[in-house]
Parts: C-alpha cells; structure tokens; sequence
C-alpha cells in the first residue's frame, strides 16, 4: 500500500532534521521534508508555509491556510504568482467530495482573433508580452473569495494578514529572487513603477541579503482584506489597473515599445470565478483527480495516465519504464493541442480523451522506438490544428492539508517571470502576461483569441484518493512541463518504487509532442544514455531545472508527510503542524 511504503531511510531523515514547525513557541526552519501529524504543507518558500501552518494551528482549515500562503507568496514569488494573475485550485472535502475553482484571467471583451496582429501578421513573442495587450483579467481574487466563501472558516481579512506583514516589513532577498530579477531587468527599466520597487538607482537587482519591502502592495492587500473583491474588482484599483494595461506607464526613455492593451474596468467588474467539475481518471485502483478545462493538466496528465496503465507492469526495467513514460507524454501532448481550450467556447471532448478506448488506441500506436518526431492528434472529433507552445516556465504551486480532511491543490501564477513586467502604479503588484497563452498566431484554433475567453492552461493541481480518501496531493509550475513533472512524479512514486522526496528530487526529462525530448543535465548523465541506447531517444539542449514539485502523502493514523525540491528553485519547504519525534 502506499501509505505503508515510505523508505526507511526518508523517514530517519526527516526525523533527524531541525524542528520544522511543532508548536506555536518553536522556531519555524525551512526544509523539504517534513513527517507528522495535525496538518501539513508545502510550498517554494518557507514565509508562505510558515503562514500555511500557523493558520491551521490558530484553528483555520486548509482552504484558509492555503489563501495565506499564496497571499504571501504574492509577496515573496511576485515573479510568478500574485494578485495581478490566476490559477486552478482542486479541493477534497472532509466529507470526500472533490471540486475545483477555475481564477484563469480572461481576454478583455473588446479583443479579437487578430489583437496580437501588426500589418497582417502575429507579433512575436516578446513584443507581444511586454505590452498591455498580453495583460488578462485577473481572476486570483475571485477565486480566493470563493474559496473561503465556500469552504473556509475564517475570512479574507483575517488570512491576508501575514501577507500585508511581510509586505510592509520586508523580507530578506535570496539568490533565486536577485536572478529573476536580473532576468528581466532590461524591461523592468522600462516601467517606473517596476523599476521603483525591484531595481537600484543604478539599474541592477538589488542586493541577495538586503531586505526587500513593498509597501504599495501591502495598501493594496488591506483594502481587499476590509473590501474583499469589490474592492479590486472595482474602483480606484480597478481603475489604475485598466489604466496601466491600456496606456503602460512607460518611461520616456524606454527602450522597446510598449503596446497598449484592451482591459477596462468593465472587463474587471464582470469578471468571476467558477466552478468546475474535475477530471477523473482510475489509475490501478486509484482515482486521480485534476483540473479540467481551460487547463489541459487534468486531461492531459489523465490521458497519459490511461496509457500508462495498460503496462503490467510498466517496464521490465526502469528504462524501459521511462521510456514508455516519455511516448505516453507524447501522445498525449498530441491530443491536448489539438482539443483543448475555454469549454465556455469550445466543445472539448473530455470523455473520449479520458475513456480507456481512446487510451488503448494511443498505446498501440508506441514501440519500443522512441518516435523523436511530432505525432498526429488522435480521433476525437473535429478541431484546430496542433498549436505551437507558448507558456513560459514560471508560476507557483502549494498544497495544504489538515486534520479535518480537507486538501488543497493549488497553482496559480502571473505566466512567465515578471508577467508583463508593469506593475501597476500606486498598488505594487505585476500585471500578467496569461494572454500569450492563447495560440494567438492562429485565428480558428480551439485556443484561438477571443474576447471574454479564458487562455488554455497546462497547470495540473492533482489529489489522488482511495476508496475516497485522500493518498496523494501534488502539483508544479513550469509551464507546458507542469505536466510532465507532474506525470513523472507520480510515475516515480507509483510505479518505480521511489518516496514522495526521492520521487520529487529525481531527475526530469519532459517529452512535449516534438523532435527531442528536453531534461535536465543529470538526467542527461543518468538516465538518457540508456534510454538512447535502447529505445533511440534524442535530447535537445539540458534545461537547468524543470519544474519545482510540492506534495503531501497521508500515512495511517492521521500522519503527513510533506514535501518540497530539495534544491530546485532554491530549495522548497514543507512542514507539519506537530512534528513526529
């Protein structure tokens, strides 16, 4: 069983580790793993968790618990998530029924087909994020309203206030903050209100160690926490918000071009979160719950899944394993760009991608051969043609849980690193670059641009239960390869005999429907000389790191186990509400 099969040796290491979070008078340390009872959680940053934790010991829920972290990542990860974005959220209940809430920003009602369209022809890609045109509505808010409205027991007032803490006192910069500034900062010049808050006077990120504060942000996060929605929905923040996306608020001395967009404040007071039905898939006597559409992670890591599960077992060796791993992700990848986009729009076939005929179509379709070249979409009715990838690698996962059975799977973001690089004058948060998400060079794509559209989404937040109770909660950023993490993960840790860390610290390779699969140099030095050797997989250039995974495992006896990257992205934190000594 898999609440009985944790390595031994994992165990011993997390008991050994510095006491993560046991009680109200000890000391909060950020580590990766962490093994107890009460509740537990994990995200990218140890600020976040530590909010997560200490709202589930001053009695809120994993729902209050996981708006307090993601407040505070707002803070902590504005490159990759915050106020000024969106995300998709999966929810068990104590009483085992499983939810979602689709936050996805939406196109401004004016855009068309062509918006991104300069002289006949698509912008490319950077041109078309750093502008106001990329800039969706942002739907974070909403769906944390929602969310707590719902299901949680203590209000939006109450779990913003260690964002707004650690807004207005600052926090200390680390290295991974520093580069992802650096990463941008020839755009962030641009904007003075960025610049103001993210640069030195002489242009460059400033220093690891010093403290970075935004108090703009933190006025921003009150007046929702005293207003809730209406007050970024509406008003003075609703107001500069479409201001800044329709004129960005450039320097004069700028030095690229700055397009305006199509958000007005009417975009902003119509926009609303929603529910959705999530997708479900059974995997080996598991149900594996996801997010269905506008996200294509649910019914594209459930498709693989499918796949997956005609091999008994899945290889005769690890290799062969990943090999069929690596197809499966192809296939898959196939389908999702052909079908997927907003259901609001679009008729997505979710019941035959996720039926076990369709699967066992796909399958017979993979040889002992790696293909190493973009394969056709699979017979599920009309739609588009198969979609050119645009999602860039940044965003933000967390997952909570707690003692009364509630679990919280939850990706959020602001698209690539920095969104669209404006931050909106007076308020202090980045605005998003979601739109470019959109196959917006093509104009009858299922994932086409339209006005009042929700982009297509890899982002696949996943709880997986047994007999309806709870096994398994994860989820990752990293753009389309959110889903390959995700896969792989769950790969490792089902099927290849790995623990949650072990399985969340190996190394990735993604396979995305293209010539080459990409993963990361030590999966180049481990893995790939087999799997090239054996089943003739071509890799493309190492990508540094792929994806930054946080999960959580429920053991017997009302135990968790949280855990995080040991080293991706700086190294995540995990925690537990009473650590097992």
């Amino acid at each position: 069983m898999i609440r009985r099969t944790i390595a031994a040796a994992v165990l011993t290491a997390a008991l050994a580790a510095p006491v993560a979070q046991a009680g109200h008078r000890e000391q909060f340390v950020k580590e990766p793993t962490a093994v107890g009872t009460g509740g537990a959680a994990g995200t990218v940053d140890a600020l976040a968790t530590k909010a997560a934790i200490e709202t589930l010991q001053r009695g809120g829920n994993a729902v209050d618990a996981t708006v307090a972290a993601a407040g505070v990542l707002g803070v902590t990860e504005p490159f990759s998530a915050g106020i000024g974005g969106g995300g998709f959220m999966v929810i068990r209940t104590p009483r085992g029924k499983v939810t979602t809430i689709d936050g996805r920003e939406k196109a401004p009602y004016a855009m068309e087909p062509d918006s991104f369209f300069e002289n006949g022809a698509p912008l490319a890609f950077d041109p078309a994020r750093w502008s106001g045109l990329s800039a969706g509505v942002p739907g974070t808010v909403a769906q944390w309203d929602l969310a707590l409205d719902r299901y949680g027991s203590k209000s939006l007032r109450k779990v913003l206030e260690p964002a707004i803490e650690v807004a207005s006192r600052g926090f200390q910069i680390d290295q991974t903050f520093f580069d992802q500034v650096n990463a941008v900062r020839d755009y962030f010049d641009d904007v003075p209100s960025t610049e103001r808050i993210y640069l030195d006077a002489d242009g460059t990120p400033r220093d690891v160690g010093t403290t970075q504060r935004n108090p703009d942000l933190a006025r921003t996060l009150e007046l929702i926490a005293r207003g809730g929605p209406r007050a970024f929905y509406t008003g003075p923040v609703a107001r500069a918000t479409a201001r800044a996306a329709q004129s960005p608020p450039v320097a004069d001395d700028a030095n690229h071009v700055w397009r305006p967009g199509l958000m007005t404040e009417s975009d902003l007071r119509r926009y609303e979160a929603e529910w959705r039905e999530p997708t479900k898939v059974g995997y080996k006597g598991l149900d594996v719950w996801g997010m269905g559409p506008p996200s294509s992670g649910g019914s594209t890591v459930g498709e693989a899944l499918n796949i997956l599960e005609g091999y008994r077992p899945l290889g005769a060796d690890r290799t062969q394993a990943l090999h069929r791993y690596l197809e499966a992700s192809r296939y898959a990848f196939a389908d999702r760009g052909k079908y997927l986009g907003d259901p609001d729009f679009v008729d997505v076939p979710l019941r035959c991608l996720l039926s076990d005929a369709f699967a066992a179509q796909r399958r017979s379709l993979i040889t002992e051969q790696a293909v190493n070249a973009a394969v056709p979409a699979g017979d599920c009715g009309p739609a588009g043609t198969v979609g050119v990838e645009q999602e860039g690698p940044s965003t933000t996962h967390l997952t909570v849980a707690d003692k009364h059975g509630y679990v919280v799977s939850y990706t959020f973001t602001i698209e690539s690193t920095g969104g669209n690089g404006i931050v909106v004058p007076g308020y202090g948060f980045l605005l998003n670059n979601e739109l470019t998400d959109f196959n917006y060079t093509e104009l009858t794509h299922p994932n086409s641009v339209e006005g009042g559209k929700r982009p297509r989404s890899s982002m696949a937040p996943t709880i997986i239960t047994k007999r309806g109770e709870p096994v398994l909660a994860v989820g990752s950023p990293g753009g389309s390869m959110i889903i390959t993490t995700v896969l792989q993960v769950l790969t490792e840790r089902l099927e290849l005999g790995k623990s949650l860390p072990e399985a969340i610290a190996a190394p990735r390779a993604s396979q995305r429907n293209g010539a080459t699969s990409i993963a990361e140099p030590a999966f180049m030095t481990t893995e790939a000389p087999a799997l090239t050797a054996e089943h003739g997989h071509a890799f493309g250039t190492p990508q540094a790191e792929i994806g930054a995974v946080t999960g959580i495992e429920f053991l017997d006896r009302g135990g968790f186990l949280a855990a995080a990257e040991p080293v991706r992205r700086g190294g995540g934190s995990a925690a537990v509400v009473s650590k097992k000594r």
